[in-house]
């Protein structure tokens, strides 16, 4: 049988692996491998193999001699060959069949829509945990056929696929834990709770940017579909609901859950989303990949029964009530202005003359004396300022330094400013 053309596997293996180009290493899994090969191998003890290979970008269309890939690549475990020229599926195989420990296969960007696979092939692949399949446009029928035959299958990639629904095989993967559905086209809950009967298992589900518009589905409807889910993330999806972020309270497990870049928070401040949502999410304790503590979620339920406080109460949430039984209402926070005080209204006295005028803190001593010039008719070289707090217990205090700013004194309404002539 002819040789596809192109580059192959063994070809690409023997060019980045030699001595010459990847010299010893040390460390987890890329230790020196001496097989026994062969005999008359001509690549017999000369390739420095690592357990995790990647050997993407490198323009692979085929396996080429599947007794050379047999015999340097028996301790293999983690394969990337995303980004290649593989569109047939027996070629796969072939590759695949001869890495007999291979537990992660990564084959994203390669065109294998091309091709269809066979039950048989996918045999090969039956030892992979973890299975990536991002942006290779694999049909769903594929995708079945894979599930039937990896009864190991951990984890599984179906990014940048372009689907719009998604397929029910006839019989349900128990094993998978984590599936990543990210950029796809998934817009209907109806698609979405297909991989609940699919994947009943499941325990992390990634549907970032997939414009899901609302979760529809009865409470007790979702604790069936995924009964063990514990992390999902809704990132850039298009729910534009409070009762979709409800609906989350249904999962029975769940714990982790992403919700950036979504409609329904984008006219909220970047302290009322994280604080409403973790209010209305109590059994969550990560959010946006962040810890909820036990102080956040406190203040963030106080918050949220403030935020509703003066809220119609046809329009007030369930979740306000709840709260209301665990804190009693709450009066609204006091405002308090923080902001340093610009000016005070204080006395000014000169000999036996007082004065009562606004100055500014933001000016400097000197600043202060041009000021004063006029009303106590001195020059500023012969004023001598002192400040007085009249909460302070202590005495007046000399302003001695001209460029000190009057703000750092703590000048408050009501002090006094005493004015003397240095050659009294």
């Amino acid at each position: 049988m002819d040789q596809p053309s192109g580059r192959s596997f063994m070809q690409v293996l023997c060019e980045k692996y030699s001595p010459e180009n990847f010299p010893y290493r040390r460390g987890p899994g890329m230790g020196v491998h001496v097989p026994a090969t062969p005999q008359g191998s001509p690549m017999k003890d000369r390739l420095n193999l690592p357990s995790v290979l990647v050997l993407n970008s490198c323009g692979i269309t085929c396996a080429g001699d599947e007794k050379e890939i047999a015999a340097f690549c028996a301790h293999v475990s983690e394969l990337d060959l995303s980004d290649n020229k593989l569109e047939d599926w027996h070629e796969v195989s072939k590759i695949v069949s001869n890495v007999p420990q291979l537990e992660f296969l990564n084959l994203s960007s390669n065109p294998l829509n091309l091709s269809v696979l066979e039950r048989t092939c996918a045999g090969s692949f039956s030892g992979v945990r973890k299975l990536v399949l991002n942006n290779s446009k694999a049909s769903w029928e594929t995708v079945h056929t894979i599930l039937q035959e990896l009864p190991d299958l951990e984890e599984l990639f179906l990014c940048l696929n372009d689907y719009e629904t998604v397929s029910c095989p006839s019989i349900c993967c128990h094993s998978l834990k984590l599936l990543h559905i990210t950029d796809n086209n998934l817009q209907d809950w109806t698609e979405i709770r297909k991989l609940g009967v699919m994947f009943p298992s499941l325990d992390t589900l990634v549907l970032a940017n997939n414009h899901l518009n609302a979760i529809k589905e009865p409470d007790d409807s979702l604790a069936r579909l995924f009964p063990n889910l514990r992390s999902i993330s809704l990132h850039k999806s298009g729910l534009q609901s409070w009762e979709d972020i409800d609906k989350l309270n249904s999962f029975p497990k769940l714990e982790e859950v992403r919700l950036l870049g979504i409609p329904l928070l984008q006219p909220y401040t970047t302290e009322e989303r994280r604080k409403l949502v973790i209010a209305r999410l109590p059994s969550v304790s990560k959010l946006n990949g962040s810890v909820v503590t036990d102080g956040e979620r406190e203040d963030s339920e106080r918050f949220f029964i403030r935020y509703y406080v003066d809220v119609p109460q046809e329009e007030v949430p369930f979740r306000y009530h709840e709260l209301i039984t665990k804190y009693g209402k709450l009066e609204p926070l006091a405002e308090v202005d923080l902001r340093p005080q610009s000016s005070a209204r204080v006395e000014v006295h000169y000999n036996d003359q007082v004065e009562e005028m606004s100055i500014r803190l933001d000016q400097t001593v000197a600043e202060l004396k041009k000021q004063l010039k006029t009303l106590v008719q001195l020059p500023t070289s012969n004023m001598l300022l002192y400040y007085f707090d009249h909460e302070a217990p202590f005495g007046p205090e000399e302003m001695k330094y001209s460029s000190r700013a009057l703000h750092s004194f703590g000048i408050r309404d009501g002090d006094k400013i005493y004015v003397e002539s240095k050659t009294k």
